[in-house]
């Protein structure tokens, strides 16, 4: 990502500065530089991100919904700025597929979780018996919402 970005613009962040806010939309994606982000939900920390070339907001951009997380400045960080992001990727569909390779990764990461999930609850009649359950939900998904089961209205 890193090769295809040098020309954006760049926005330099101090520690602590909020870079995208869960439940917001910002209408742009951006590509770390330089420096540690934080990636976190409320106050619950997910992940420390470092790696020059990640990026963030791209699901936000891509589904065109509010911002699912937070993401902060953990040390000095500058990224790089994509204003418009769906017209952009749309002239340069060439970046489509490091993003969707970021994506399937997360993806991969967070289904071969589940599945250990599953395994280690699977005999289990409680709530966490049903990862198996989340786990068919979220692999067959195919462009409905999810609507997770706390926000389903209840039945009469």
């Amino acid at each position: 990502m890193l090769d295809h970005c040098r020309y954006w613009p760049r926005l330099e962040l101090a520690p602590g500065a909020v870079l995208l806010r869960e439940g917001e939309r910002s209408g742009r994606v951006f590509v770390l530089a330089q420096g540690c982000m934080m990636v976190h939900r409320g106050e619950v920390e997910i992940v420390l991100i470092d790696d020059p070339g990640a990026v963030f907001g791209e699901m936000s951009a891509l589904l065109d919904v509010p911002h699912t997380t937070s993401v902060s400045a953990k040390t000095p960080a500058v990224v790089h700025v994509v204003d418009n992001p769906t017209g952009y990727f749309g002239k340069n569909p060439e970046l489509l597929l490091p993003i969707a390779r970021l994506l399937a990764r997360r993806l991969q990461n967070l289904t071969s979780y589940l599945v250990d999930l599953k395994r280690q609850y699977q005999d289990r009649e409680d709530h966490l018996g049903m990862v198996d359950e989340v786990l068919e939900s979220l692999t067959h998904e195919q462009g409905r919402g999810f609507i997770p089961a706390s926000e389903l209205p209840d039945e009469p």
